[in-house]
């Protein structure tokens, strides 16, 4: 049998990139950027979440209101099986967004249809950091995170970000949006 599955955040990420790369008719080098650096910015991001969970130690909000308030309740998305702070999807959606928004511009309002696929709709999204901010509070909604985990984690994420964007001299893409004549 095969499972059809949703994207996870670093396909979802990319598959954004590669949105901002068609927008702009990338050429080759730009597109290898703009992947290359979301990719370094998702695993560097990755290690610094997972670092810091492993030293803080914060229960879920599943295990603390199991065990305190009402043993039978549930989150509505299944809660990850390691420490909950900080929330590692804000700290990768705050380091790539940091990364897109230097490659591509602070204000680049895209429709985000990675996961028509499986079902989703396309949001309209005002920029890269507007897309992590709504990545973030998802954990919240979905009962696996506080929000002390989110704000932190974007932080977190920003930070980190923009340590990717000096240290690795990144400099926004030549830009040039489609016409319409390009898009057929």
């Amino acid at each position: 049998m095969i499972g059809v599955k949703k994207v996870g955040p670093p396909g979802h990420w990319l598959g954004i990139a590669e949105m901002a790369c068609k927008h702009y008719n990338t050429d080759i080098e730009g597109s290898i950027d703009a992947y290359a650096f979301t990719s370094i910015a998702f695993f560097d991001a990755f290690i610094s979440a997972f670092d810091e969970k492993y030293r803080s130690h914060y229960i879920r909000p599943e295990t603390y209101i199991n065990r305190h308030i009402d043993a039978t309740w549930q989150p509505l998305i299944h809660t990850p099986p390691f420490p909950e702070y900080p929330s590692a999807h804000s700290v990768t959606s705050g380091a790539v967004a940091t990364v897109l928004t230097q490659l591509f511009g602070e204000n680049f309002a895209f429709t985000d249809s990675v996961e028509v696929p499986f079902g989703q709709q396309p949001r309209q999204l005002p920029s890269f950091l507007e897309a992590a901010q709504e990545a973030s509070i998802s954990r919240l909604y979905g009962g696996i995170h506080y929000l002390e985990s989110l704000d932190n984690g974007n932080l977190q994420g920003r930070v980190l970000g923009a340590f990717i964007v000096n240290k690795l001299q990144i400099n926004p893409l030549v830009l040039a949006p489609l016409t319409a004549q390009d898009e057929l």
